[in-house]
This record gives C-alpha cells, structure tokens and sequence, in this order.
C-alpha cells in the first residue's frame, strides 16, 4: 500500500499523540516511532549577515506532515541557489513534527472481506509523523539581504501545492527573530574571526618594520656633510701629529 493523501492527516479532531516510554517500556501502546523524513532543518550561509527574514506562515490549523515538509525544503533550498546563490542565504525550518500518525491497516483485493472485520475504532499501527500547527504559525524562515526579497517570496509560494494547509507570506527586518545560529555556522565564524586576527597581526607586524627601516633612514639624514668634513680634518691632524711624534723618537735615538 502506498502513502495515502495528506487530506487523510490534516485535520486536528483527534488529541495529539506524541508520546514515547523511554524509561518504562510496559506503558508503550506503540512498538516503535517512525524513522523522521525530514533530513536538514537549517540550509544555507548562517555565517553571512542578512537585515530581512521573509517568513511562511499557516493560516489554518492542521497537521502537515514531515514528507511535505522534507519536499517543501528541497524545492526552497534549490530556487533560492539557482537564483540568489548558495553563499546569499540561510533558512530554517520553524516547525518539528512530534505527531506520531496511527493507522489501521487493512487488507485490500479480491476474497479478502473476512479480514475487515474488527474494532470500529482501533488505536492503530504508527505510519508517520507530522507537526501540529495553529493560525500565525511561522513553517519557514529564510535570512535574505534586501536585493533578494522577491526571489525568497517567489521561492515560498512556489510549495503552496505541497503544504496541506493555506498560507501566508510575512516579510521583516526582525533578523534575530529566527533564533541562535546552528553549531557548523558558528565555527565557520569563528574561523573568520580567527583569520581576520592573523591578518591583523600581520599588518601589525609590518608596520613596525616599516616604522624602523624609517627611522633609520632617517638617522642618516640627519647627519649633515660639514660634520662629515671636520670629522675628516680631525682625522688627519692626529694623524699627522702621531707622525711628528714618531720622527722626533727615531732622532733623539740616532743622537
């Protein structure tokens, strides 16, 4: 049997069931929790900073299912890099289903009528997830700089046909409103933050040299020609009088 049609989960007349015994197995009603389809929450370039966020939101309360979800992320993620690029965005998916769906199955075909017969209202097997959302609930958020807040409102009208529910597009300077920044995104900045201070350290380093090659070039500047003239001629009149000195001593030995 194949996935049935989101219409079957989308409605909230039944109370949610979320619930799974970890430290007490006896009080479990299901065998285990379906595996989560969706597989990225965050996408994009966290580490570049944005001043819009244009927000998905649900204008009806119903239950969207984690497949929607995971097929919603997928065509956002790939407008947005063919049109804006990988590096000029970040979205976040808002919304984390916990509903565990429950259904009961039952055999199709031909001769098969006596294994219909049951309970009218069985509890059922687990056959999904998805996540309980309310009027005003933010699906999907995406971080763009202004030149690129049309691309990212074409990007999110484009899934309407995926989502089980009516939606509407909210567009803010409110950055901080999508939360913290993912733990990957965080050491990317902080590497640039590091290589940022190797290169300031750098700069620093040959501006130093530079301020001492100048000083020393300047030193010998400083020193004029008419200095260099009498140091000359004090040079040679010692020299001169070391000779006389030394023709006096060879004299008086002759003597």
């Amino acid at each position: 049997m194949g996935l049935r049609p989101g219409r079957c989960y989308r409605t909230l007349k039944d109370r949610p069931y979320t619930r799974m015994a970890v430290k007490v197995h006896k009080r479990n009603y299901i065998g285990a929790t379906p595996g989560l389809r969706t597989r990225q929450f965050n996408m994009g370039n966290g580490a570049k900073k944005y001043d819009n966020i244009v927000n998905l939101l649900a204008a009806e309360a119903v239950q969207v299912r984690d497949n929607s979800i995971e097929s919603s992320r997928m065509a956002i993620v790939r407008y947005l890099t063919k049109h804006c690029g990988k590096d000029s965005f970040f979205m976040r998916i808002r919304v984390y289903p916990h509903q565990i769906l429950r259904e009961n199955k039952q055999a199709q075909g031909a001769h098969a009528d006596r294994i219909q017969k049951g309970m009218s209202h069985p509890f059922g097997k687990p056959a999904g997830r998805a996540a309980r959302v309310r009027d005003g609930t933010i699906l999907f958020s995406v971080l763009v700089e202004k030149e690129h807040v049309e691309t990212a409102k074409k990007a999110l009208k484009r899934i309407a046909p995926k989502l089980t529910c009516k939606t509407r597009i909210g567009v803010s300077k409110d950055v901080k409103s999508i939360g913290a920044i993912p733990t990957k995104t965080r050491a990317i900045v902080e590497a640039a933050k590091a290589a940022e201070a190797k290169e300031a350290e750098t700069k620093e380093g040959e501006a130093k040299e530079g301020e001492k090659e100048e000083g020393k070039a300047g030193n010998k500047k400083d020193a004029k020609p008419g200095d260099k003239k009498e140091a000359d001629k004090d040079a040679k009149a010692g020299d001169k009088k070391g000779a006389k000195s030394d023709d006096k001593k060879a004299s008086g030995k002759k003597k």
